[in-house]
């Protein structure tokens, strides 16, 4: 948290709204100033898929970057992809994550629903 924001009291986080938006310091629920709606930065047309264990307890997890979507697609993209997959995950600061080693799965789905896909990683 930066010196202004500590200064203002921002909040970052709120049990009763989750997320709070830096922007107007809402819940990103109710968030009215449309931060939401920015689109992803850093996407090259290219979605890259891979396992990771870092950072997670020793769980696998698949990562899906470079989804030039923005968070509310991103979000319904996540949200079929976990159901095809029959697993749980989030989407976190534009990244996809789908909890289990999904990968082939997710390469052939993302191709199939027309993205240009590639593995990364080992």
């Amino acid at each position: 948290m930066s010196t202004r924001d500590r200064a203002l009291g921002a909040l970052v986080y709120s049990t009763d709204g989750g997320r709070m938006c830096p922007g107007c310091r809402l819940p990103v629920a109710t968030c009215i100033c449309g931060a939401k709606a920015r689109p992803v930065p850093g996407a090259d047309g290219v979605v890259r898929v891979s396992r990771e264990t870092q950072r997670r307890g020793g769980k696998t997890v698949t990562v899906v970057r470079g989804v030039d979507l923005d968070t509310e697609s991103l979000a319904a993209l996540g949200k079929r992809l976990r159901a095809t997959c029959g697993a749980g995950g989030t989407v976190k600061d534009g990244v996809l994550e789908v909890q289990g080693d999904h990968c082939e799965r997710v390469i052939e789905w993302l191709a199939r629903e027309g993205w240009k896909v590639k593995r990364s990683g080992g």
